[in-house]
């Protein structure tokens, strides 16, 4: 499979921990900021999802400029809950690279409390590259398991992003990738690599 070539994690990690992103109204995220994890007016019984590419989020979010999204959060979670939830994520299409027939996949989707997409991931101009970025979207026992225990450290990064924003519209692209987060290959598990269709 052909989109299987540029699956690969990318993230800032280091020995016990990841970083995802999300971005969310002024109200969630202060509310999230001063309590160190997602407390009320966050929905737990809705999917959430999390991102671990920088670039990705900004394409998703407008460079923190959609509404509801205006604040973008860098979310700290531990090594061992990144890699539980893509052990018990489903791919959310059927991919006959990874399933063996559409039965397999429904069933697996349906018993599964994570979602995985492989989405194209993005340029400083936000312009599609062949290299896919994972996005994880949690529910039910994950999102308990996300907020309650998974969570080390919340960090406003809504100034970053616009401060990058301004050097891509200014032209100035070594200026803009200077200020990036730095994203380096998370290497996966094998069993999570043929559990989601990645690389390694």
């Amino acid at each position: 499979m052909e989109a299987s070539v540029h699956r690969q994690v990318r993230a800032g990690f280091d020995g016990e921990s990841v970083v995802v992103y999300q971005a969310y109204p002024p109200a969630i995220a202060d509310a999230a900021l001063a309590a160190g994890t997602f407390v009320a007016p966050f929905k737990r019984e809705r999917m959430t999802w999390i991102k671990p590419s920088f670039l990705w989020m900004m394409y998703r979010c407008g460079w923190a400029g959609k509404e509801g999204q205006e604040r973008v959060l860098a979310v700290r979670i531990r090594r061992s809950g990144f890699e539980w939830a893509l052990r018990h994520a489903s791919l959310s299409h059927y991919d006959s690279a990874v399933h063996d027939d559409h039965g397999s996949w429904r069933a697996q989707k349906d018993a599964s409390p994570v979602r995985v997409q492989w989405d194209p991931e993005r340029s400083l101009r936000l312009e599609p590259r062949a290299e896919r970025s994972i996005q994880i979207g949690l529910s039910g026992v994950a999102v308990q398991r996300y907020v309650d225990e998974w969570i080390t450290d919340l960090r406003d990064v809504t100034d970053l992003a616009h401060r990058v924003h301004g050097h891509v519209r200014n032209g100035d692209l070594d200026a803009a990738r200077a200020q990036l987060p730095a994203e380096s290959v998370y290497p996966l598990p094998g069993d999570i690599c043929t559990r989601l269709g990645a690389t390694y």
